[in-house]
């Protein structure tokens, strides 16, 4: 790790000139590149990109500070009895950048897009459940779904599911480009003459590499950095930050390794499984000195759905016991992989630890950048909600070179089934196959850190690592 000092020293030049206004807009660093107004559903969002959208575009519904739902574009929504249709009414007066007014067959063609079969929305496998969506009036709209979906609200308030028109948003904020990867993001003033004026501070969000967020902030020249993964964490405690100001979010999702392909020694179970039984998973996770933060040998997280997660057959064992089990199963062959995984120090942390693991049991592993080649590659996502679907369709049989056609057909039984306890019986036997086949390699659950200044007394950690712009700093402040 790089001392702190080491770290200001190599950074400090180039941020000079870069003064911050501790009362000025609330400077935000996001882990990433330039944020841009772009169409989710042409592919995945960076954290700038992200954070763009949420706040310039925002969806239906959206996330307060502690993760909860509420209203957004959308000023209120009824959701029948039987769970399969949302009547949603778009709020008075919202307006596009433009000035011109939202209409609910914009917002219909918006989400219809995001579920064609052109789409590369990375919400797409989980708007299966959508049976139609229809303009009832100018201001309202229907989502009817094929059959009850649970947190379906959760998706609905991803960025992914923003409302863009062109490069103009519909959401509160309005912004501008101020270059070199910034942009400043304004409240659009109220519509009424007597309305009171906007209180919450303007937004000055840049796009930039980790070391570069981190030393801007550990210089007090910006309030926030966003974005943080178990990739550069090392970066980030390399500043020596404050304990208050390293906060981490509770998110669940996938930290672990998928199969890119399915011939030679990986088209047998045993030899998958042999992988993930010599992984000392309490060794790596109390590496990564994170409070709460769990080994996981499941594709589910535990109670999701109110599901008990399939376990390996080889959970029960102690860990020697387990690297026996998977020599057997190699019967003597020395066998390399390559494992494809992003740069940066935390990363090639997790690697070394894989590494060393394997080679315990005969196997040599080989790191290599996220586009080359590979036998497998890392897997570090946020769920954007609490369905145990968002897990189990990374392996489907049109997403990779391994699956299992029968979990396939539990999946696509639960998406019609007709109440919460034929789906969860559904879903059980899907992770149980996907399970005996070895599909994936769990770790942990993923992680997700922010450094935030004590300016900010309304960020909140929580489940879904959302931090809305306007409740950064609490009412009242």
């Amino acid at each position: 790790m790089v001392p702190r000092i080491l770290f200001a020293v190599l950074i400090t030049s180039l941020l000079l000139g870069c003064g911050g206004e501790k009362n000025g807009p609330i400077q935000i660093s996001a882990i990433g590149s330039g944020p841009r107004l772009v169409n989710p559903s042409r592919g995945p969002l960076d954290p700038p990109s992200a954070y763009l959208i949420e706040s310039a575009a925002q969806g239906l519904v959206r996330f307060d500070a502690g993760g909860e739902i509420e209203p957004a574009l959308a000023q209120s929504w009824v959701i029948s009895d039987d769970g399969l249709r949302y009547t949603f009414r778009i709020a008075r007066g919202s307006k596009w950048q433009n000035g011109e007014p939202v209409t609910a067959d914009q917002v219909v063609a918006r989400l219809r897009a995001a579920t064609a079969p052109s789409s590369r929305n990375p919400l797409k496998p989980l708007l299966g459940a959508i049976d139609e969506i229809v303009k009832m009036t100018d201001d309202v709209l229907e989502i009817d779904l094929k059959a009850p979906r649970p947190n379906f609200l959760q998706l609905l308030a991803q960025p992914e599911l923003g409302m863009i028109r062109g490069q103009a948003g519909a959401g509160p904020y309005r912004q501008s480009d101020r270059g070199n990867g910034a942009v400043m993001l304004s409240l659009a003033p109220p519509d009424e003459e007597d309305s009171p004026p906007r209180q919450e501070p303007p937004l000055l969000l840049r796009g930039e590499g980790a070391a570069l967020a981190v030393a801007r902030f550990d210089l007090g020249e910006s309030d926030l950095v966003i974005g943080g993964t178990v990739g550069d964490l090392p970066t980030a405690r390399a500043s020596d930050p404050p304990a208050t100001a390293l906060v981490f979010d509770p998110v669940d999702g996938l930290l672990g390794l998928a199969f890119t392909r399915g011939d030679g020694a990986l088209a047998t179970p045993e030899i998958r499984q042999a992988l993930a039984m010599a992984i000392d998973r309490p060794a790596l996770v109390q590496s990564l000195a994170i409070r709460g933060l769990q080994p996981r040998e499941t594709l589910l997280p535990a109670g999701i759905e109110g599901l008990t997660p399939a376990a390996p057959t080889w959970a029960a064992l102690a860990l020697p016991d387990r690297r026996l089990l998977a020599q057997r199963s190699l019967k003597g062959q020395r066998i390399a992989m390559r494992v494809a995984m992003p740069d940066g120090p935390g990363y090639r942390l997790v690697f070394a630890s894989l590494r060393r693991d394997w080679a315990a049991i005969g196997i040599d592993a080989q790191r290599v950048g996220p586009s080359e080649p590979a036998d497998l590659r890392m897997i570090d996502e946020v769920a954007p909600a609490t369905l145990a679907s968002w897990y189990l369709r990374h392996f489907t049989c049109d997403r990779g070179p391994l699956c299992s056609a029968e979990a396939d057909g539990m999946m696509d039984q639960a998406r019609m089934a007709p109440n919460a306890s034929v789906r969860r019986e559904l879903l059980a036997n899907a992770d149980r196959l996907i399970a005996e086949a070895g599909l994936f390699v769990p770790l942990a659950a993923p992680i997700r850190w922010s450094l935030a200044a004590p300016r900010l007394n309304g960020f909140r950690p929580n489940a879904f690592g959302h931090h809305p712009a306007a409740e950064l700093i609490a009412a009242g402040s």
